[in-house]
């Protein structure tokens, strides 16, 4: 499963970078907003950060803005995905940007049959909200393990990427419903780095090797 970062922040995108686990970057109007930058300039400075898919989303709300909107993103840089919200609009949308080789996230996705929508306009990416549909006590997961079996036995290339994410557990169970994807917070991200046990285990190595070697190693 890749690792998405989903934010537009340099900072947190460079310190993400530097793990080696990042493999693209989601980004939304919110985000975009939230770093004051026009959307052009910043799209383009990711691009620079992060060596991957990086999706950018059209503002627009009918479907012939959506694709002129989706040509100029997309021609920003190679590694852009458009990205298109999950409405009639949309996929047409979709289906005309994918007609023409720009690749496409579909967002804002809440039921398999959405997705199957998604994949028959040529979506390459659907992006199924597991956490929102956790908060209205339906279940987020099922969701993503149900689009990820009825693509493979429809035989659909469109992967599926496992959105608003809240927590560890969120990703394991989006990894193990056949997520191709998952789009991470900085904050979750370096949460999954931290147990307990590891800290302990580390802290006690640590002071064994203090109590007979007092000195630090000696710089080769």
């Amino acid at each position: 499963m890749k690792f998405f970062l989903d934010t537009a922040n340099l900072e947190e995108l460079r310190r993400g970078a530097a793990l080696g686990v990042i493999d693209g970057v989601t980004t939304n109007p919110s985000l975009i907003a939230k770093e004051g930058r026009p959307v052009e300039e910043r799209i383009l400075e990711i691009c620079g950060i992060v060596d991957g898919d990086v999706s950018a989303e059209v503002v627009a709300v009918e479907a012939d803005r959506m694709v002129e909107e989706g040509r100029r993103l997309a021609a920003i840089h190679r590694n852009v995905v458009v990205k298109v919200p999950l409405t009639q609009d949309g996929i047409r949308a979709t289906s005309i940007l994918s007609r023409e080789g720009i690749r496409v996230n579909v967002t804002l996705c809440f039921s398999p049959v959405q997705a199957i929508l998604a994949a028959k306009a040529g979506a390459y990416i659907v992006s199924p909200f597991a956490g929102r549909l956790d908060d209205l006590a339906a279940n987020g997961s099922e969701l993503i393990r149900s689009i990820a079996e009825v693509y493979r036995i429809q035989g659909f290339r469109t992967q599926v990427l496992a959105a608003s994410l809240r927590s560890p557990l969120h990703v394991f169970e989006a990894a193990r419903a056949g997520a191709h994807i998952a789009t991470l917070p900085f904050k979750l991200l370096d949460m999954l780095f931290h147990h307990p046990l590891t800290s302990k285990g580390l802290e006690k190595f640590l002071k064994d090797w203090r109590e007979v070697f007092p000195e630090p190693p000696a710089a080769v």
